[in-house]
């Protein structure tokens, strides 16, 4: 006998791990509809990010957000130095992430380095988003009710 294959529902490989762009066009939305990649916009304030850091940005938001695309419309980073020059804990990292039918998921952190900042906002989101999801998922739909027998 041949063992039975598991058919995953999930987006395919290609979506799921993939690079958020920075912008996608109208045309790109209008044709592609779901199936149109997520843009992540990078936004800083007070802060030195290179090109290298919003790519690196850009491909942890595809590790971590790219299994929810289908339900994501567009993700948003801030990046800003909260103090300016005094210094102390004033590395501030903002995500949002616009969900499709839902509430938008926002996560702030703050921390030294902006690094781990960054990581830490990423980390949250993902379990903001996760949360969310699976909520929608869990709900009834309306006017659907179950046989009585």
């Amino acid at each position: 006998m041949k063992p039975l294959s598991r058919q995953v529902s999930e987006a395919p490989a290609s979506r799921r791990r993939v690079v958020l762009p920075p912008l996608v066009s109208r045309p790109l939305k209008r044709n592609a509809g779901r199936a149109s990649p997520i843009p992540a916009h990078v936004r800083v304030d007070g802060v030195a990010l290179t090109d290298d850091d919003h790519a690196a940005i850009r491909r942890k938001l595809g590790m971590k957000l790219g299994k929810f695309s289908w339900s994501i419309e567009r993700v948003t980073v801030r990046a800003r130095d909260a103090n300016g020059p005094r210094g102390g804990v004033d590395q501030e990292c903002t995500v949002k992430v616009v969900l499709s039918g839902l509430p938008s998921v926002i996560v702030r952190r703050r921390h030294a380095a902006l690094h781990v900042a960054i990581d830490e906002a990423l980390h949250a989101v993902e379990q903001a988003v996760r949360a969310s999801v699976s909520r929608r998922r869990m709900k009834p739909l309306h006017g659907r009710w179950p046989r009585q027998m």
